[in-house]
């Protein structure tokens, strides 16, 4: 590995998903009966990505990767079974998923209303209403760590043209070395640290917690507010 690998434990970390990624599948209401509910469920796993890919793998995640019988493993398997169609991210591409979460609530907030904001700009209407729900998790084992790094590395790149494909490849180093995933300093937050976990595996621990809405009223910067129960 040409980066420092460390092993750590992080007993908390926050990862920031929308609420309704979260909520029963509107279908499911419809149910009259059991009979009614088993054929809907028939439907979503046909169709479902994150089923689909837990019974079949996808171009770069075997199904095997997926975890089941873990509290929340719907949450977990969700993060690995769905990407950008045609983009990367900064550490996973098309093919594969995966957890991004932050050390610090504020550095996940930062980075949600970054992506956020990158897609409304790019229709070019900044008004939106998005609410964000915490899922918490811990971690342990080996991480390739970035956050002493100096200077930054290329994949640490503020312009995700030129260093998400960088990070894909530091990612996939990583998985073939057999470590967990990457620490590293935000990029949307000068201070904060992010995590992101490469196999379903590494993830653990997850826990709801609080609701967050960000607002978009015509300008870039989102207001923010915390919710005090996930909405129905």
């Amino acid at each position: 590995m040409s980066f420092p690998v460390e092993r750590v434990a992080l007993a908390r970390t926050v990862r920031l998903v929308t609420t309704a990624r979260l909520r029963d599948p509107v279908l499911r209401r419809l149910a009259a009966d059991q009979a009614t509910l088993d054929a809907l469920a028939e439907i979503e796993g046909a169709t479902s990505g994150r089923l689909v890919a837990q019974n079949q793998g996808a171009d770069e995640i075997g199904a095997r990767e997926f975890v089941a019988g873990v509290p929340h493993a719907h949450f977990i398997n969700a993060a690995f079974a769905y990407w950008l169609p045609r983009e990367l991210n900064r550490f996973n591409g098309p093919g594969r998923g995966a957890w991004y979460a932050a050390l610090e609530i504020e550095t996940a907030l930062a980075e949600v209303a970054f992506h956020m904001t990158r897609e409304l700009e790019r229709v070019g209407v900044y008004e939106a209403v998005v609410e964000y729900s915490e899922l918490f998790a811990s971690f342990a084992g080996q991480f390739v760590d970035l956050r002493t790094v100096a200077p930054p590395p290329d994949c640490l790149a503020p312009d995700p043209a030129f260093a998400y494909p960088k990070g894909n490849a530091v990612a996939a180093e990583a998985r073939a070395a057999g470590h967990n995933g990457i620490i590293y300093s935000s990029v949307r937050r000068p201070g904060g640290t992010c995590v992101v976990a490469l196999r379903p595996s590494a993830v653990q621990s997850v826990a709801q917690g609080d609701v967050w809405r960000l607002r978009w009223r015509g300008t870039p910067e989102p207001a923010i507010e915390k919710v005090a129960a996930i909405p129905d």
